[in-house]
């Protein structure tokens, strides 16, 4: 997902986080349904996107050129009604991120999901900007357009040591995650969370400063989803969402 605000320098690990070791890795080990099969509505418990609509969240990242902090601010809301992808009907949540203040990026991510409970994402459209203009789309990719098939956002069952492929479009993105830790506990600004899971992603795409080693852990929790990201220059925490009652 394009979420990341400054380019990252070649990493081997991500430098104070505890790796949490698991069961035996089980890579690829869902088979994605027909797109005939999935459907828009998202209520996997980590990914609950009928539910919780509005999301906030707040953190910092080193620029990679002065070392200066760089105050992030990214909102997330879960448009009303649904687009189409490769002819399937998907939920669209719209991500608006804010660099110092200054509108940086905008996102359009598509999801779906299927009839086992497996949410799928299936692209983004990319729109970069610099003083207020749009400069260009890094990052951008549809399933049906680039790829055969979307990406697993997460199984029915996050089960510690799989693995799987969020996006794997060639020389454009390429993420693969790991379930490295369950029923964790987290707090954050908007509050405190059990039975979270962790995941670990790494990049796969071939550009210089990218290939090496871990990008990010993220943590989602029950009834809210994702509640933070840590990266080597930086990390995002959840600071406020729409309570879990909210409907769209």
């Amino acid at each position: 997902m394009h979420r990341h605000l400054v380019p990252r320098v070649v990493v081997t690990g991500i430098v104070g986080l505890s790796l949490v070791v698991g069961s035996a890795e089980a890579e690829d080990s869902l088979d994605v349904p027909p797109l005939a099969d999935l459907a828009p509505t998202v209520d996997h418990p980590l990914v609950p996107l009928g539910t919780v609509p509005v999301k906030i969240f707040a953190g910092q990242e080193r620029d990679p050129e002065t070392g200066e902090p760089i105050g992030i601010r990214v909102e997330e809301r879960v448009l009303d009604g649904t687009a189409r992808v490769a002819g399937v009907e998907v939920t669209v949540v719209d991500v608006v991120d804010y660099h110092n203040g200054e509108l940086y990026d905008t996102t359009a991510d598509y999801f779906a999901q299927g009839p086992e409970g497996s949410v799928y994402y299936l692209g983004e459209r990319v729109d970069e900007y610099a003083a207020g203009t749009v400069v260009g789309h890094e990052g951008s990719w549809l399933t049906g357009v680039h790829v055969d098939e979307p990406g697993v956002f997460m199984p029915a069952e996050a089960r510690v040591g799989d693995i799987f492929y969020q996006e794997r479009i060639p020389d454009v993105a390429e993420e693969r995650f790991k379930v490295i830790a369950a029923d964790q506990t987290l707090a954050t600004p908007a509050g405190t969370f059990d039975g979270c899971v962790r995941t670990e992603e790494m990049n796969l795409t071939d550009i210089p400063g990218l290939l090496g080693g871990p990008t990010e852990q993220k943590v989602f929790c029950p009834g809210v989803g994702l509640v933070r990201e840590d990266f080597p220059s930086g990390y995002l925490e959840l600071v406020a969402f729409a309570p879990p009652t909210a409907s769209r």
